[in-house]
């Protein structure tokens, strides 16, 4: 596809800079130093919850298969019912964030996903694990919404973005360890241990939250929570079409990786005969590529625009994609090309997400809350409705997940081909 030609004008973000110091966009002080380098640390693991919850169970969802007497697709509606949770919870949590404030929206969502994690670890059907996947998700959507508006509470632009891939470093170690985890577990318990063991994660969380976070909202920026206003804001968000495009463009990108996720561990341990420990070890390795694109970024924003990284990664992504259904409709190449174009699709995405978010934030400063709730239902609902359909198409191959894959990521690129465009104004 044929990029637009790029302007020096009408920039979509502020033109990047080396982030030294970076300054808030409002009264709110950003951290420096080591207060920032805490922030970082303690925003990334919050964060971490959220992928930690997805992918430890990863490994266990053949097991899940045969102990609760259910079929593939219906295994695979349980990460669909944690993702709707996240989508869906989002919105609430967003309008809420921006009238009460950060911490105490983020508190609630940890002890929800707690009570949840209790709760999936008893579940004795399929029914009542995908409901409380379900619940998992809202918790966790108010950990992921409530963090990203602390971000722009504090930062804008390129310093936003440089500072959503260095939390993405911190939490790039939860997809890379948390398969490798579920398997060590599998071997000294089963499933349900995985449920006790994100408990026990969502304690340690809650009490980190509540002692080393401040509030980032002052009362005076803090907006009425109220049905029409909330429409209103909403309804002001989906006519700024540049923020629509970026939100489709994160959604599939989304969707890219959850397919991925969903359908990764049927098709490396079921197809490819690959063990428990094997496949955490391979996606592992995928994972790695996530967490290089996303650790790339804050060097590539020393020299080119968040929206050109967006572009550029999308275009990868597609190339990967195409790359990898290719591969899985002719058997050519085997396991290494199935494995190769998975690890480049993760640092497209590694690349392009924390661009996104940048990008429509800062469009949306006054409303962050209720934009950055916006922008994470479409992830999360996008994602969830692309990971059932790898099992709806059949377990036989790897086909399905390469060409829903393949089908999300060209259509990001193509979304990011029309949106990312400016047209060139001569003075």
């Amino acid at each position: 596809m044929t990029a637009a030609p790029e302007t020096t004008t009408a920039p979509l973000s502020p033109t990047p800079t080396a982030p030294t110091a970076p300054t808030a966009p409002a009264a709110t002080v950003a951290p420096t130093g080591r207060s920032y380098v805490r922030f970082v640390l303690v925003l990334g693991a919050l964060i971490a919850i959220g992928p930690l919850t997805i992918d430890t169970y990863l490994p266990a969802l053949p097991s899940i298969t045969r102990d609760l007497a259910a079929s593939e697709s219906a295994v695979q509606g349980t990460l669909t019912g944690i993702l709707l949770g996240m989508g869906l919870g989002q919105l609430l949590v967003g309008p809420l964030a921006d009238a009460v404030g950060r911490r105490r929206p983020l508190i609630a969502g940890l002890a929800l996903h707690i009570a949840a994690s209790v709760f999936c670890a008893f579940a004795p059907s399929i029914e009542l694990l995908t409901a409380g996947r379900a619940i998992q998700g809202l918790g966790n959507a108010a950990v992921a919404v409530v963090s990203m508006a602390m971000v722009r509470d504090l930062f804008a632009g390129s310093a936003a973005a440089t500072m959503l891939s260095r939390l993405m470093l911190v939490m790039g170690l939860a997809p890379v360890l948390a398969p490798t985890l579920g398997g060590f577990i599998l071997q000294l318990t089963s499933w349900r241990g995985v449920f006790v063991i994100l408990a026990v994660a969502g304690v340690l969380m809650v009490t980190l939250a509540s002692l080393a976070l401040r509030e980032t909202l002052p009362v005076e920026r803090r907006r009425p929570l109220a049905f029409r206003p909330v429409l209103a804001t909403y309804a002001s968000l989906l006519r700024d079409r540049t923020f629509v495009g970026l939100v489709l463009i994160s959604g599939l990108m989304f969707a890219t990786l959850f397919s991925y996720i969903g359908g990764s561990s049927f098709v490396l341990q079921d197809i490819y005969g690959l063990s428990v420990a094997q496949f955490g070890l391979a996606f592992g390795i995928n994972s790695l590529g996530f967490l290089t694109g996303s650790q790339l970024n804050p060097f590539l924003l020393q020299k080119f625009a968040p929206r050109q990284l967006v572009r550029a990664g999308v275009s990868i992504g597609a190339t990967a994609a195409l790359l990898l259904l290719g591969s899985a409709a002719t058997g050519f190449g085997g396991l290494a090309l199935i494995l190769v174009p998975l690890w480049f699709l993760l640092f497209a995405c590694g690349l392009t997400l924390p661009n996104t978010p940048a990008l429509a934030l800062t469009r949306h400063g006054e409303a962050a809350g209720t934009a950055a709730a916006l922008l994470g239902a479409s992830q999360f609902v996008i994602g969830g409705a692309a990971a059932p359909l790898i099992g709806v198409m059949g377990s036989g191959s790897a086909v399905p997940m390469a060409l829903v894959m393949a089908t999300t990521a060209t259509l990001a690129a193509v979304v990011a081909a029309r949106t990312l465009r400016v047209r060139v104004v001569t003075a």
